[in-house]
């Protein structure tokens, strides 16, 4: 080959090289998504009933974040919920509220911020929070409508492509209050599913999902029934599901393609 004809060749690869440039930047991109370092705020005010597993929760997420690299800040100030202190996370945790914790104010900042592309993280009784909040029912899911004396039930994961799930067995049995559901969304991806055949007081039917998540007004939501007990943060499957579930929710790691 000439040096004559060195310009027409390097012309057609062109779009070749661009593709492959390309290529490699998103792969670049992807993988300093996964590794990049993010910060959580942990907010466990509560109006109505307190979950003694509050501590042993907020113990057990702060250890996920030294485990995973990410920063966890813990609080029932609700003050902090301003646009200028919310910007320093990427997630927010509602472990185990209850009640209305948020005046208006404070709901049109965090409002922002989950329209900003920020995400939620609910645990447990987040259902059972601000009832009254169109918009929070949505992006939690569902709200509490009641639940039996906690007890051993099974619960069935029903989708393994997603950071909470993955890797986790197909069929978990433990112990829990299991809550049963009111307003539930339509838009929610089901991961897992309690079986109703397998303890006393479910009232849901044959559809009873536990655990979900879902894009929502510019941002990302997970929620998670389970967590009533201390024991909970102490179990290696149930600390896996949580941990996927707030790296979801802060951009970090999401859900793979069926």
């Amino acid at each position: 080959m000439t040096s004559a004809h060195l310009p027409s060749v390097l012309r057609r690869l062109a779009p070749v090289a661009t593709v492959l440039l390309l290529a490699c930047g998103g792969v670049a991109s992807a993988a300093d998504a996964a590794d990049k370092p993010f910060s959580l705020l942990v907010f466990s005010k509560t109006a109505g009933f307190r979950h003694g597993s509050i501590a042993a929760g907020t113990a057990a997420v702060k250890k996920l974040g030294e485990d995973h690299g990410f920063g966890v800040d813990a609080s029932e100030d609700a003050a902090l919920f301003t646009a200028e202190t919310l910007k320093k996370y990427q997630a927010v945790m509602f472990l185990n509220t209850t009640g209305h914790i948020l005046d208006d104010d404070q709901r049109k900042a965090f409002t922002a911020f989950i329209q900003a592309g920020n995400g939620f993280v609910g645990v447990h009784s987040a259902t059972d929070t601000e009832y009254e909040w169109a918009w929070y029912g949505k992006l939690v899911g569902a709200y509490f409508a009641g639940h039996p004396a906690p007890q051993k039930a099974t619960v069935r994961v029903v989708d393994h492509n997603h950071p909470a799930t993955a890797g986790i067995p197909d069929a978990i049995e433990r112990k829990d209050e299991w809550y049963n559901f009111k307003s539930l969304g339509t838009d929610l991806h089901i991961l897992a599913k309690l079986d109703e055949s397998t303890y006393q007081g479910g009232a849901m039917g044959g559809e009873h999902p536990i655990e979900w998540y879902h894009d929502y007004d510019g941002g990302r939501a997970f929620y998670i029934e389970m967590g009533h007990t201390d024991e909970s943060y102490a179990e290696p499957v149930y600390l896996q599901q949580l941990l996927g579930g707030i790296e979801y929710a802060a951009g970090r790691k999401l859900p793979t393609k069926k």
